[in-house]
């Protein structure tokens, strides 16, 4: 068989391979993703079998005439700072500390991690629980130590109710940032590590000199997942709040799925995923650009 033959057979297999996944990644992915786009530029109500075509009338609503669209943008944008600084710092910690040979450590690195594979909407009823000024744990706990003048309306205080509520995405996201610098400590050279204690480097300057940047690239990761996350938050504030009290919790992608599942207006709902999305870019895009350069200006 030449050369030639066993290129093309190798291509027909490769079609046969990935030709069903691509089918499906382009109709259940690709496909709603341009409709998506196309909807923000019509008015439907999801109902009629016809769309009215408004141009851009959808994005002039959303940007001068919805006064909670710039809350929710002003909360993702807080919430998106906070992600990209506690869970990943967490993470890291946690990491650091169950990479030792320590009793229990598997055991430990389970327990850490289960939080990610629970469900947010369940994660969500968890904390509303812990979160009750009467009956929740945090109360209670507060009750017992003598401190009840600290109980507050941790969701019914439109002060707090931000902030409590990124307190259980911490918890439920921390640990998928701990396994992912498990993962890249597992790669940090142990010979460059001795080498370094050799010397009469400390603790500090071992992470800072040889740890830190063996973990640039895990970083890159943490941090660019972090940020898709944050942006697209939805499960476990509808969830906790619902995007109250008086908007003070409200996202962006809750304040579309609000637009167009609630208010049945599909076209505004549409524009302010577009505007998502187009957010979501800018920031992960150009990170990953800089990021490459940087690595590769430091080969």
């Amino acid at each position: 068989m030449t050369p030639q033959r066993l290129m093309q057979d190798d291509r027909l297999q490769a079609v046969l391979l990935l030709g069903p996944a691509i089918v499906i990644y382009l109709v259940f992915a690709i496909y709603p993703m341009i409709d998506v786009v196309v909807l923000s530029f019509q008015k439907w109500n999801g109902l009629d079998a016809n769309r009215q075509f408004v141009g851009v009338g959808n994005y002039v609503d959303i940007f001068t005439r919805d006064p909670v669209f710039w809350r929710a943008f002003r909360n993702t944008v807080i919430w998106t700072a906070l992600s990209l600084i506690f869970p990943p710092l967490i993470g890291l910690l946690l990491a650091l500390g169950l990479n030792q040979p320590i009793f229990g450590r598997n055991a430990l690195r389970a327990a850490y991690y289960l939080p990610v594979i629970i469900a947010p909407i369940a994660v969500a009823t968890m904390w509303r629980w812990m979160y009750d000024p009467f009956f929740g744990l945090f109360a209670q706990i507060l009750t017992a130590l003598g401190r009840p003048n600290w109980i507050q309306d941790w969701l019914g205080n439109k002060d707090l109710a931000l902030y409590s509520a990124f307190a259980a995405h911490v918890w439920q996201s921390a640990g998928f940032s701990m396994v992912l610098f498990l993962a890249g400590l597992q790669g940090v050279p142990k010979t460059l590590i001795e080498a370094a204690r050799i010397d009469g480097a400390g603790r500090w300057d071992v992470f800072r000199h040889v740890t830190l940047p063996a973990l640039r690239t895990t970083i890159t990761i943490v941090l660019v997942l972090a940020v898709i996350s944050s942006l697209k938050a939805f499960d476990i504030v509808y969830g906790l709040t619902g995007g109250g009290p008086a908007q003070a919790t409200q996202m962006l992608a809750l304040w579309a799925f609000t637009q167009a599942m609630q208010i049945f207006d599909f076209g505004r709902g549409s524009a302010i995923a577009v505007v998502l999305l187009v957010i979501t870019l800018s920031v992960v895009v150009p990170y990953l650009s800089w990021t490459q350069r940087r690595e590769e200006s430091q080969e």
